[in-house]
């Protein structure tokens, strides 16, 4: 696969589900990703919207989890942004990237791919020198963020049309240079 997450492994994971079979987790081209947006967590937006998401950035990283049929049925995508003034001018320095757009078809849920997605990106992050990852998650996936590492930051809002949200963050570790 050319362009973003092209430098990326093909397959990040692989997971079963007991009702959808084999899923693999890895690279896909944003537009493939629009309709599950726009089914979890944007349904009061047409489709094409579901692109403002996306940054264009060449770091950008856009991963599926895909049945063998090739239905789309998680996704999220991580690409360089500035950290909001609530994480304090220490966070501002670092090497922020910001996670969007994370999403898992309801009769999917429960097996790990958003876990498995999340791992990929933040992975994604590392080797590309990120310190800080953070997102403006949904409160109902708060406890998603915190089992994997991220704290909250300020207190909760609401985002028009969407839901209750509250700032997300975590430090990264980057590997050592060779």
């Amino acid at each position: 696969m050319a362009g973003p997450g092209a430098n990326v492994t093909r397959i990040c994971a692989a997971i079963s589900h007991p009702r959808l079979g084999a899923i693999t987790v890895g690279p896909i081209a944003a537009e493939r990703a629009y309709a599950l947006r726009q089914q979890v967590l944007r349904p009061h937006e047409r489709v094409e919207e579901m692109a403002s998401i996306d940054t264009g950035d060449p770091q950008e990283l856009v991963l599926g989890a895909r049945t063998a049929r090739g239905e789309i049925v998680g996704t999220g995508v991580v690409a360089p942004g500035a950290a909001p003034a609530i994480l304090g001018a220490s966070a501002a320095s670092r090497a922020a990237w910001r996670i969007r757009g994370m999403a898992t078809r309801a009769d999917a849920r429960g097996v790990g791919i958003a876990s498995a997605i999340l791992v990929a990106l933040v992975a994604h992050v590392t080797a590309r020198g990120g310190r800080l990852v953070w997102c403006n998650a949904r409160v109902a996936a708060q406890r998603f963020y915190e089992r994997a590492g991220f704290v909250t930051a300020g207190d909760v809002w609401m985002e028009p049309d969407i839901g209750p949200h509250v700032v997300m963050w975590r430090r990264v570790e980057s590997p050592a240079p060779p």
